[in-house]
């Protein structure tokens, strides 16, 4: 697999699937209240792991391809705005070709707000340090929303799946 495939192809799938659970969460009777939910009392609001997960692949996409991108601070005040953030970086993400990534054995520093640095290949760095961070934080809606009350299931966390069906129940 390319650096491509790992990365940016994976973010836009992500986000498309992520953009699926805010649709059904927008027809939930707590409708827009869903994005104070938390899972526990020391982790952060749904409406903040949205905002990681809209900030990721561009922070990713800036040090895979020199591209610069800024952070939002702010979080959404609801999941209609929330799907236009998202919309806007599935199109940013769709405007990077696979040859401004740099080559996967390049050395990349990553600076931490903490004081932190760690020091890695691009591929490290995808495999090691983005996807785990935006897998987190996608899983982490995904349990919020459910946690909820949103009726949602493994499908609607894998629905990239259904492109590969060859034959589904009851057919």
């Amino acid at each position: 697999m390319t650096l491509y495939q790992q990365s940016i192809e994976v973010y836009r799938q992500g986000l498309t699937m992520l953009s699926g659970l805010l649709t059904k969460a927008e027809a939930h009777p707590k409708g827009n209240d869903l994005l104070d939910a938390k899972l526990a009392e020391d982790m952060h609001p749904l409406a903040v792991q949205i905002r990681f997960l809209s900030n990721q692949p561009g922070e990713a996409a800036e040090r895979l391809t020199g591209r610069k991108f800024t952070s939002r601070d702010e979080d959404d005040a609801s999941f209609a705005d929330a799907k236009a953030v998202l919309a806007n970086m599935q199109d940013y993400l769709g405007s990077i070709d696979e040859s401004e990534l740099v080559p996967a054995e390049e050395s990349l520093v990553i600076d931490l707000p903490n004081g932190m640095e760690f020091t890695m290949t691009a591929e490290q760095y995808v495999r090691d340090w983005s996807m785990p961070n935006f897998y987190f934080h996608l899983t982490t809606a995904y349990a919020i929303l459910r946690s909820e009350g949103l009726d949602i299931g493994k499908a609607d966390f894998l629905p990239h799946m259904y492109k590969y069906a060859t034959k589904m129940p009851g057919s």
